[in-house]
């Protein structure tokens, strides 16, 4: 789908929009059915990359202390309890800028093992990743891998520079080549246009095959980092990104991810007429407030909606 076209269909009339996205959603996913999952942060602060949005950057004041790889019990007891919630995919993020062959790597694998033991959907997120370190991964018996683009090729730079953007995509390659899903998307709201955002989702479209899930995340400004006075995601902009990835990606897992907390309940309503069928839950998504496993029970509870079981 070229430019042009996506932004036509980003910004028909808004029930427009929502019928075609509601009717592309019912024809590949369960409507009334989402899917819950769990991130953890198995390894806090302390990382070396300038990412503009991110409080876990070394070169940012932000109150978060870098912390050393979380224990193997506590990584365990938060899968347990996250399966408890009605979780059914379980996601590890470690604030490095790439994987490093080392001991750290060697517990991450056993982490991996342990949690898959669960029925749980195995992720992680650890930065860029050889195409030997996506095979050890797939070994160990890993589900899927997310690595986001953030934000469109021609806006990175403002974004980012410690990395480019062509890493981003050998990862994924890497990843995909070992066997393992691909679960990348982004973040809205950092100041970029509308045209930014759907070069991001071309981007994700022109990917054979597409990813399997894609979170899309509405910036949490937090003090100290260079986006910190962002203005909040306009609510039905966040509706429109929802609809149109959900168009264009039909049989993607589409969730909506950071800013939750923010959002309304309405709000998400909405986006889940839009096509988003995946959500975090639990009360942080890495260093931000997140919304706890009870209010999103009942918040589906009110809507009508359940969570999926387990395949």
């Amino acid at each position: 789908m070229n430019m042009t076209t996506l932004r036509d269909l980003h910004d028909l009339p808004l029930p427009e929009l929502l019928y075609r996205a509601q009717t592309v959603h019912r024809l590949h996913n369960d409507p009334n059915k989402v899917q819950l999952c769990t991130l953890l942060n198995i390894k806090s602060g302390g990382c070396p990359e300038d990412c503009a949005y991110c409080p876990q950057s070394a070169r940012y004041n932000t109150g978060i202390d870098a912390e050393k790889l979380m224990p193997l019990d506590g990584v365990i007891a938060a899968a347990q309890k996250a399966k408890a919630g009605g979780s059914t995919r379980f996601c590890m993020g470690a604030a490095w800028r790439q994987v490093r062959d080392n001991n750290d790597f060697d517990r991450v694998l056993d982490m991996v093992r342990a949690v898959k033991k669960f029925d749980l959907e195995v992720c992680c997120t650890l930065g860029m990743v050889t195409q030997d370190q996506a095979n050890r991964l797939a070994e160990a018996g890993i589900t899927a891998y997310n690595h986001n683009l953030d934000t469109g090729r021609s806006y990175y730079d403002n974004v980012i520079s410690t990395r480019q953007y062509d890493d981003r995509i050998n990862t994924l390659d890497a990843v995909r080549a070992a066997g393992i899903q691909v679960c990348c998307g982004g973040i809205i709201g950092m100041g970029e246009s509308i045209e930014h955002r759907l070069e991001m989702l071309a981007e994700l479209a022109a990917m054979d095959p597409h990813p399997e899930s894609v979170p899309v995340n509405a910036l949490v400004p937090v003090q100290g980092t260079p986006l910190q006075d962002q203005h909040p995601v306009d609510p039905i902009e966040m509706v429109r990104m929802i609809a149109t990835t959900r168009i264009t990606l039909p049989t993607t897992r589409v969730r909506l991810s950071a800013g939750r907390q923010q959002m309304s309940e309405s709000t998400q309503a909405l986006c889940f007429i839009a096509g988003a069928n995946s959500i975090f839950t639990g009360e942080k998504l890495l260093t931000t407030p997140n919304p706890s496993h009870d209010a999103d029970h009942a918040l589906l509870h009110k809507l009508g909606m359940e969570a999926m079981h387990a395949a």
